[in-house]
């Protein structure tokens, strides 16, 4: 089976997000059409669908902040923690985002930055482009740029704290909650030479992009043809993979353009979600997408 579902439209201080795959209580999303119209993610999943799906449109910095990891979360909160990964889909000229420290601090030195607003000082700055791809397990501070619009794929989970928030009131006109404290012992103090998620896309290939405990993430272009090497107007692209294997639900992002999956349309900003019982993957257009399991 193949299930389409309504995003769910979320106004933020500082842009939009359109989550378009959610099994968070109280935002779980729901089918938009065909005979199970109607029916949420959690019930065709049979329990909490473990992955959230979204599209970030940050017209404005977004608020410095972390997530806890399992175990924190659980004790304090009685969730799942968030680990979590980006691909970057547009970039206006400058665009940047934070991920990870850029120099070794203490938990103490860190709440100092936090308290005289350099807290941006002590974190990785990145100029980002479209292809960008970052993957942020807990612990890691982050914060996305405005001009940013990307794809995320996260565990289940709507835990964050709110480190930094540039002093800036929230829609209601007042300072929205830090929670510079309770970040202090969930933040991942090591220092990376880089953060970044390196990789090299192939023409209608599937490309691996993240694989951890929580989800494994690929990217497919269909924007380019194999014997052209470049992308333009040409022909539609097509790609059949068998993934028998895999037996979990399989949800496929479509990120740019516009094609079909297993006979299915989909355009730009649309997830597909397909049961275990499809055994092939079969695309066809001209798009760039993402596929991500558990």
């Amino acid at each position: 089976m193949l299930y389409k579902f309504k995003p769910i439209l979320k106004t933020l201080v500082w842009g939009t997000e359109s989550w378009v795959l959610s099994g968070v209580p109280g935002n779980e999303s729901v089918v938009a059409e065909g005979p199970d119209a109607g029916r949420t993610l959690n019930d065709i999943y049979g329990g909490e669908f473990p992955l959230l799906i979204k599209f970030i449109d940050a017209h404005d910095d977004l608020s410095i902040q972390v997530h806890p990891n399992d175990e924190l979360a659980a004790r304090r909160h009685g969730c799942k923690g968030k680990t979590e990964m980006w691909y970057v889909i547009g970039a206006s000229e400058g665009a940047h985002l934070f991920s990870g420290l850029s120099k070794s601090v203490t938990p103490s030195e860190y709440e100092a930055h936090v308290l005289d607003g350099t807290i941006t000082s002590i974190l990785s700055d990145y100029k980002v482009a479209p292809g960008d791809v970052f993957f942020l397990p807990a612990g890691r501070i982050h914060a996305i740029g405005g001009g940013c619009y990307l794809a995320e794929v996260q565990q289940t989970s709507n835990i964050t704290y709110r480190i930094y928030d540039y002093n800036r009131p929230g829609l209601d006109g007042k300072p929205r909650q830090l929670h510079t404290e309770e970040a202090k012992e969930a933040i991942d103090y090591t220092v990376l030479p880089d953060y970044r998620t390196h990789y090299v896309a192939r023409p209608s290939e599937r490309v691996e992009l993240v694989k951890c405990p929580f989800f494994t993430t690929s990217l497919y272009d269909l924007t380019v043809a194999p014997a052209e090497g470049l992308a333009g107007d040409g022909p539609e692209q097509t790609v059949r993979e068998d993934i028998s294997a895999l037996d979990v639900f399989l949800a496929f992002i479509c990120m740019e353009g516009a094609g079909t999956v297993n006979g299915v349309a989909v355009s730009a900003g649309e997830v597909v979600l397909l049961s275990p019982e499809e055994k092939v993957l079969e695309l066809s257009g001209r798009m760039k997408a993402l596929t991500t399991h558990e």
